[in-house]
This record gives structure tokens, C-alpha cells and sequence, in this order.
């Protein structure tokens, strides 16, 4: 005799287990996004200094 509730208790287990999966590899998605933009903007700076120039640097505007 297989008890239904065990079986109910089982599938909620493994839906939560697939959706925190999901919400990990998301996150780790999201984290690499961003590592990758980070490192476009350094290799875009390192190229601009090491051709020569000067004013490389992004100048912020004054809040003022």
C-alpha cells in the first residue's frame, strides 16, 4: 500500500528543490552579467592607457 500523503510531501520537496535551483543559477547569471561588464570597462581603460593617452579616465559630472 503506497500512503498519498508521503507521495504529496515528496513532489512539494522536489518542486521547492527544482525552484532553488533555478533561483541559484539565475543569481549566478546575473553575477557573471556583471563580472563581464566590470571587465569590459577595465580592459577598455587598460587599452586607452596603454596606447598613450592621458585622459582615459571617465570624468563624473558635479552635482552641484
Amino acid at each position: 500500500m503506497i500512503r498519498r500523503d508521503d507521495d504529496d510531501n515528496d513532489d512539494d520537496s522536489r518542486i521547492t528543490r527544482s525552484l532553488a535551483g533555478v533561483a541559484v543559477i539565475l543569481f549566478l547569471a546575473l553575477a557573471c552579467l556583471l563580472l563581464v561588464r566590470e571587465l569590459r570597462a577595465t580592459s577598455t581603460l587598460q587599452d586607452c592607457v596603454m596606447s598613450g593617452r592621458t585622459n582615459c579616465a571617465p570624468v563624473a559630472p558635479s552635482e552641484e
